[in-house]
């Protein structure tokens, strides 16, 4: 135990200074900014991308949300209960005086599997509504479904259906994708994530506020639980979308004098 708490101090120097470095890089992909608000489309029965458009956007904003508040997952497995919310660990040990694991190494591509699946029965059902609005206007019809991709960009998040449509009423209009897009920083509060994450794995914590020097526009909040885990909050002040998520990392036992290791 004793090696254990030295090796921590010894490496503190050495981590401020790697510190910096994880910090300067996540700043290459961190761009906080004012995502735009609504996008402000009307149900357009004319136009078969507007209609998609109006018909899944609550859909996906819904899904963005609720992975957002569940550490990236829309039925967390391996969760902590947090003001009501069951809470994803993405780095976890269930041991004292180590250093955690890694839950989920490549969260970015989870985050748009989960999103995925959670938006694929009403794509679904938005397309079958499309069908039948056309057919009702003397349209024939030819719809092929597709795949469904998402993905997470610096400041927004696709949606891809793979769709292929084919509208004939004298003249022939023929749509192979549709293309819904979504101003949104789950990208870049995804990567301060794992620039977090790096630091539970090496030191057990993390130092949150270089990150909000950096970024004037990110609130992070550690928040220590009685077992040793934290929850971190990393919110947008600019619209106030959030990516939480849980780790446990370098606790002592009871009675030692402190839930979790202190790196700073």
């Amino acid at each position: 135990m004793g090696d254990f708490v030295n090796r921590k101090r010894g490496q503190v120097t050495i981590f401020i200074i790697i510190a910096i470095v994880i910090v300067g890089i996540a700043a290459l992909i961190f761009f906080l900014s004012s995502p735009g608000g609504e996008t402000g489309t009307d149900l357009d029965e004319d136009n078969p991308q507007g209609f998609i458009q109006f018909c899944l956007e609550e859909e996906i904003d819904n899904a963005i949300e609720k992975v957002s508040l569940q550490g990236g997952s829309i039925n967390p497995e391996h969760s902590i209960l947090y003001n009501d919310s069951e809470i994803e660990y993405l780095c976890f040990t269930g041991e004292f005086y180590r250093t955690c694991v890694v839950q989920q190494s490549l969260l970015k591509e989870h985050i748009e599997s989960e999103i995925e699946n959670e938006i694929r029965d009403e794509v679904v059902n938005c397309f079958a509504q499309m069908e039948q609005v056309f057919s009702n206007q003397g349209f024939n019809v030819e719809l092929t479904s597709g795949r469904t991709r998402v993905e997470l960009l610096p400041e927004r998040v696709i949606v891809g259906l793979d769709y292929d449509l084919t509208l004939t009423k004298g003249d022939v209009e023929r749509f192979d994708s549709f293309d819904i897009v979504l101003n949104n920083n789950l990208y870049e509060l995804t990567s301060i994530a794992n620039s977090i994450i790096e630091w539970e794995t090496s030191l057990g914590d993390a130092e949150t506020t270089i990150y909000m020097t950096y970024y004037s526009d990110l609130k992070v909040e550690k928040k220590k639980q009685q077992d040793g885990s934290t929850i971190y909050i990393l919110t947008d002040r600019n619209d106030g979308s959030k990516f939480q998520f849980a780790s446990r990392s370098g606790v002592f036992p009871p009675g030692y004098g402190s839930t979790g290791v202190s790196a700073i």
